[in-house]
């Protein structure tokens, strides 16, 4: 199957209210970002935000029930193009060298500064903290059905979920080094990113050595 190959079924498609209701939580998690960098999560409040995009605060509570939470769609972009990125997984292929060799070649999305900054700041904030963590746990089920389609086993099985959760659990540490990286040297790009996920993995792959 072709990378750039979509469905040709309309039904399969978002409809235009879903694509405007997205892009809309998009922007708001762009403005949380930009007003948490600037102000601290503390002193934003929530009327901040919404003026920022333009809309009312009764809006933006419809959409998110925390001003915590109105970064959600942010760090869930960024997973999710990852997780889509395995439906592209070819059977000869390992998974850290697939998964590396995305970042190395362009066919994961560019580097989001927004995102860099809001996972900085996972870890002070640990409200921002735990929106991250929900993040990546809503992740799992994804990648479980990935290994599991992989080797006939069921998305049940205690081995994949084990897999699934150490993939995981190095995706998110390789976000969070390269972050930093990012932090003191602004330069850093896909070939920094895939060095800490080619590390990340590696360590994950070699299993407890204690």
């Amino acid at each position: 199957m072709n990378d750039e190959a979509t469905s040709g079924d309309p039904a399969a498609l978002p409809s235009l209210t879903d694509r405007r209701r997205a892009a809309l939580r998009l922007d708001i998690a762009r403005a949380a970002v930009e007003l948490f960098t600037a102000r601290g999560v503390a002193a934003t409040k929530g009327e901040q935000i919404s003026r920022a995009v333009g809309i009312s605060t009764r809006t933006l509570w419809r959409h998110f029930p925390s001003k915590e939470s109105c970064v959600r769609p942010l760090l869930a972009e960024s997973l999710e193009a990852v997780t889509e990125r395995l439906r592209h997984w070819p059977p000869d292929t390992g998974l850290l060298e697939f998964l590396t060799e995305s970042c190395a070649r362009g066919a994961l999305p560019e580097v989001d500064g927004a995102v860099l900054d809001l996972i900085r700041m996972t870890r002070t904030e640990p409200a921002l903290r735990a929106v991250w963590l929900q993040a990546h746990d809503d992740a799992l089920p994804v990648l479980s059905g990935a290994l599991a389609e992989r080797s006939g086993a069921s998305p049940d099985d205690l081995r994949i979920k084990v897999h699934a959760a150490t993939i995981n659990g190095a995706l998110r540490a390789a976000a969070e080094d390269f972050a930093q990286r990012c932090a003191t040297d602004p330069d850093a790009g896909p070939e920094e990113l895939a060095t800490c996920l080619r590390t990340a993995l590696r360590a994950a792959a070699e299993g407890l050595p204690y």
